[in-house]
């Protein structure tokens, strides 16, 4: 499946942003969907899953309770809506695909966050 992330951008922190990753392959819901940063200079980290039809979300406890994961299978498309960022959000966001949670075989070219202070 092909993905592409787009909504990234400069906040001031404690703004919001909501990202976007839309699918172009089929069976969209066959998926889970897995949103994921990286800092310069810093590995990859997870930041979000969401099982096939949404019933099942995880976060990464330095966004738990400002991060939601949501996504639209009618349109194909999985979100990240951001509140509350802060600088050490900054990052280049991505989403991922794959048959179950931890198991990502599709990656989408990233979409830029920065936050500033």
């Amino acid at each position: 499946v092909q993905l592409q992330a787009s909504g990234g951008g400069l906040v001031q922190a404690g703004g919001s942003l909501r990202l976007s990753c839309a699918s172009s392959g089929r069976s969209f819901s066959s998926y889970v969907m897995g949103w994921f940063r990286q800092a310069p200079g810093k590995e990859r980290e997870f930041v979000a899953s969401i099982s096939r039809f949404g019933v099942t979300t995880y976060y990464a406890d330095s966004v738990k309770g400002r991060f939601t994961i949501s996504r639209d299978n009618a349109e194909n498309t999985v979100y990240l809506q951001m509140s509350s960022l802060k600088p050490e959000d900054t990052a280049v966001y991505s989403c991922a695909a794959g048959p179950r949670f931890a198991e990502y075989d599709d990656w989408g070219q990233g979409t830029q966050v920065t936050v500033s202070s």
